[in-house]
């Protein structure tokens, strides 16, 4: 999964992921990408999702796409680093508008400069989840991203 543009909006950032083909695209049947992932943030167990189904988000885990868990892992990095837990997140995608394997995901924000950290953080994440990078020094980065937000302020 690669980030192919960032767009800041007045109340959201929106993020163009794509899963190129030949990468992995969804979860299903990786209880390890699941436990990595839950292990480095286990705060994703609180998350909840809009679905058919009334899904939590841990449940979703089991069989969801790449970027749905790219779009929870943001906003969980972004709660560590202080902001609100009711921060809403969508990952929605349209192959015919945009191509196969793009996808859209929309995040909201209370501190922009964290939003934009928390979207490079988790592109490391999930290199990592997926088996395709090293683990990020969690604690430090998310640290990074609370001076960011303490130095704003100070501004």
């Amino acid at each position: 999964m690669r980030v192919h543009s960032v767009t800041v909006c007045k109340d959201r950032v929106d993020v163009m992921v794509r899963i190129e083909d030949g990468e992995r695209a969804r979860t299903a049947g990786d209880a390890v990408l699941a436990a990595r992932v839950l292990e480095l943030l286990p705060g994703l167990e609180r998350h909840v999702c809009e679905n058919d189904e009334g899904k939590a988000f841990v449940d979703e885990l089991a069989d969801t796409e790449v970027p749905h868990l790219f779009e929870h892992t943001i906003i969980e990095l972004m709660t560590c680093a202080g902001s609100p837990r009711g921060l809403k997140g969508e990952t929605r995608w349209d192959f015919q508008r945009d191509g196969h394997g793009t996808f859209r995901v929309s995040v909201e924000y209370d501190d922009d400069l964290v939003c934009l950290g928390a979207i490079k953080l988790a592109g490391k994440v999930m290199d990592h989840v997926l088996d395709e990078g090293p683990c990020p020094d969690l604690p430090r980065e998310i640290a990074h991203l609370r001076e960011l937000r303490i130095q704003e302020c100070v501004s």
